[in-house]
C-alpha cells in the first residue's frame, strides 16, 4: 500500500533523542563504547526493577543471548506458544534445541498454562512465556509449573514493556527476560534489545556471550563461545531519551485503547480480554472479527482509505520449516485467521481514531449486507 495516511505505528522522537545523538557524534563515541550504554542500562534496571540489564543489538539476539547464557542446546526442549512472532522460535532452533509448541487461550490470546504442563518431558529445559500485544501470560501458573519441574523460565517481553500483573512488572517473573526496542515497540532504539535478570551469575554469562566471550581477567582472551550482539552508543542514547517519557507514552497508549473500545462498542468485534490485576500497555490495539472473510473486508476498506493495519501473527507451527510434524493447535489458528492490529502509535489523535473506527463500522455494515445477499440467494 503506497498511499498510507495513517500507519499502523510511528515512533515518537520528540524528546531528547536528537540532543543525545548529537552528543554521541560530537564525542566520537558511536559504537558500543560510550557512556549512554551504561546510562540506559541503569535507567532500565531502575524502571523495570530488575538489577542486571545487558543491552544487545535487537530483540532476536536478546533471545539468542539468553539461550546461550543459560546453556540451552542440542537435546533440549523449549516450550513456546505457536501464536507469536517467529523471532521467539528461530533462536531456539539456532541453539540446536527443539521448540515445543502450545496453544493459546481464546480470551487473553496468551499461551495456555494447562497446555504447557501437558507438554513437559524429561528433555524440557525451559518455558518461554511470550507476552502478546501488551497483555501478559498467566505467570503465576506458568512460574509454578517451572518451579515444580525445576526448569528455566524465560519471558519474551518484546510487546509488553511496562505491563504489570498483580503489581509485578513484565520481565521480573522469570529467570531471564528479553525485550525488543525495534522501531514499532513501546520504546525504541531503532534496532535494539535487552536481556535482564536478577541473577548476578546469569548476568555475567549474558555479558560474556554478547561480547564475543571475552574474559574479564585478561585482555583479548576469550574463554567462552560468544558473539558481537552489543548495542551501539547512538542506539542507547535514543533509548534513554525514550525511557524518559515512558509514563506519558503508556498513558497515551491506554487512552488509544479506550477510544477504540468506546467507538466500537456494540459492533461485532472483540478486544483482547484484560484479566483482573493486569496493567495492559496495549503495544498494539488488536481486534477479532467473526470470521476471516469479514477481517479481510475490513482491512481492504481501511487500506483503501490509506489506513494501515496488520494481521495477527501466523501460528509458527504452520510455517514450512516447522510443519513437518502435524499439530492441531486450533485456538491459535482461529485467532490468527480473524485478528488484526489497528494503528496504535501514541501520537494518534482522538479525531484520527474516530476516523479509523468509522471506516471499520462502514466495512462491518458492508459485510452484513453481503451476508444478507448470500443468505437471500
Amino acid at each position: 500500500m503506497n498511499n498510507i495516511k495513517i500507519p499502523v505505528y510511528r515512533p515518537d522522537l520528540s524528546g531528547n533523542e536528537k540532543q543525545y545523538v548529537l552528543d554521541c557524534l560530537e564525542s566520537g563515541w558511536i559504537s558500543s563504547k560510550g557512556g549512554y550504554v551504561a546510562k540506559f542500562e541503569a535507567a532500565l534496571a531502575a524502571y523495570l526493577g530488575i538489577p542486571h540489564c545487558a543491552l544487545v543489538s535487537n530483540g532476536t539476539t536478546a533471545i539468542q543471548t539468553a539461550l546461550g547464557a543459560l546453556g540451552i542446546g542440542p537435546g533440549d526442549e523449549v516450550i513456546v506458544p505457536t501464536l507469536t512472532y517467529i523471532a521467539s522460535v528461530n533462536p531456539i532452533v539456532a541453539a540446536g534445541a527443539t521448540p515445543i509448541f502450545v496453544d493459546s487461550h481464546m480470551d487473553t490470546w496468551q499461551m495456555d498454562a494447562a497446555a504447557v504442563a501437558r507438554k513437559i518431558t524429561p528433555r524440557t529445559r525451559a518455558i518461554m512465556a511470550v507476552h502478546l500485544y501488551g497483555g501478559m501470560c498467566d505467570m503465576r501458573a506458568i512460574a509454578e509449573i517451572a518451579r515444580n519441574h525445576d526448569i528455566l523460565l524465560i519471558e519474551d517481553c518484546a510487546e509488553a514493556f511496562g505491563s504489570q500483573l498483580h503489581g509485578r512488572t513484565a520481565g521480573t517473573l522469570g529467570d531471564v527476560a528479553c525485550f525488543s526496542f525495534f522501531g514499532n515497540k513501546t520504546i525504541t532504539t531503532g534496532e535494539g534489545g535487552l536481556v535482564a535478570t536478577s541473577s548476578p551469575s546469569i548476568h555475567k554469562r549474558l555479558v560474556s556471550y554478547k561480547g564475543q566471550g571475552l574474559a574479564d581477567y585478561r585482555e583479548y582472551w576469550h574463554d567462552k563461545l560468544g558473539f558481537n550482539y552489543r548495542m551501539t552508543n547512538i542506539c542507547a542514547a535514543i533509548g534513554l531519551a525514550q525511557l524518559e517519557r515512558i509514563e506519558d507514552t503508556l498513558t497515551k497508549k491506554r487512552s488509544l485503547a479506550e477510544w477504540y473500545q468506546e467507538d466500537l462498542q456494540g459492533q461485532p468485534v472483540r478486544f483482547q480480554t484484560c484479566p483482573s490485576g493486569l496493567f495492559h500497555t496495549y503495544w498494539m490495539v488488536s481486534v477479532l472479527f467473526d470470521d476471516e472473510r469479514t477481517k479481510n473486508l475490513v482491512r481492504e476498506h481501511l487500506g483503501n482509505q490509506g489506513i494501515e493495519t496488520r494481521p495477527f501473527f501466523s501460528p509458527v507451527h504452520t510455517m514450512p520449516m516447522y510443519e513437518g510434524r502435524y499439530q492441531d493447535l486450533p485456538n491459535a489458528q482461529n485467532l490468527a485467521s480473524r485478528g488484526i492490529n489497528l494503528p496504535s502509535w501514541p501520537g494518534l489523535s482522538r479525531s484520527e481514531v474516530s476516523a479509523i473506527t468509522q471506516v471499520v463500522k462502514d466495512a462491518l455494515s458492508s459485510a452484513d449486507t453481503l451476508k444478507y445477499i448470500r443468505i437471500a440467494a
